[in-house]
């Protein structure tokens, strides 16, 4: 297989990156008092935020799965890895200006530099990562019984400070605008990675096949996923702070 980007694939991160952006939309709306939806607590909305992150992460495990099948050199991992990194320290940076008291420090990007690393080194483990999926999807839930009502009970502060949070096994979500923690989105990770390998080795034609015309846009801003990112946010805080201003 050449070393080349599948137009399949970057239209469902593209997809991801348009749903986010409306979940964002909605989100700053609340932030600036001008809608009433509880994007924080409503269950219709934070599910909408669990199935946008899933499909990013997804994404990004099969396009590890991808780019190991086609022998992808290690400099050029590090190259992209070092980006994904830097845009990370960038969204802490902004928004700990905006947010101080709930700053992001371990956002999507955070959790994604550190489960790339991870993917990278299990990509080539095949079937076996849909049950290592399972099993960090499951230990997240598990921790939690274990910390609220189990033996790991004295464990529970620790385990919910910023030293350890990291993780994932808290029994109380912490206080930050963003938090992707290793498990159980690791799980998710490995499961795209699964799906991207097996895809390479039984269904080649499913990443090859043309995109219909409508679709070609999706495909395109999934290419540039990682500065779309970076860029969407401070354009609509900038739009609907804009436009809260001038309706007062």
């Amino acid at each position: 297989m050449t070393n080349q980007r599948f137009d399949t694939l970057d239209a469902l991160r593209g997809l991801a990156m348009v749903w986010m952006t409306v979940f964002h939309l909605v989100y700053d709306l609340r932030y600036f008092k001008l809608v009433t939806q509880d994007v924080v607590r409503d269950p219709f909305w934070t599910w909408q935020r669990t199935l946008i992150v899933s499909l990013f992460l997804l994404c990004a495990g099969m396009g590890q799965a991808i780019a190991t099948a086609q022998g992808q050199s290690w400099p050029r991992f590090w190259r992209r890895w070092t980006q994904v990194v830097g845009s990370a320290l960038l969204v802490t940076a902004g928004s700990w200006l905006m947010f101080p008291d709930s700053f992001i420090y371990f956002g999507v990007l955070h959790g994604l530099a550190l489960m790339l690393m991870v993917v990278r080194f299990t990509a080539h483990w095949g079937p076996w990562l849909w049950l290592l999926g399972g099993v960090a999807i499951g230990s997240k839930f598990i921790f939690e019984n274990l910390l609220q009502t189990g033996p790991l009970v004295p464990w529970a502060d620790a385990m919910n400070s910023m030293r350890w949070n990291w993780l994932g096994w808290i029994s109380q979500k912490p206080v930050t605008e963003d938090y992707v923690p290793l498990f159980p989105w690791l799980g998710v990770m490995w499961w795209g990675a699964a799906a991207g390998a097996w895809l390479v080795k039984q269904q080649p034609d499913w990443l090859e096949r043309p995109l219909p015309q409508a679709l070609h846009a999706l495909a395109g801003l999934g290419r540039w996923s990682l500065s779309y990112y970076l860029l969407h946010q401070p354009v609509l805080i900038a739009l609907v702070g804009g436009v809260s201003w001038l309706l007062r």
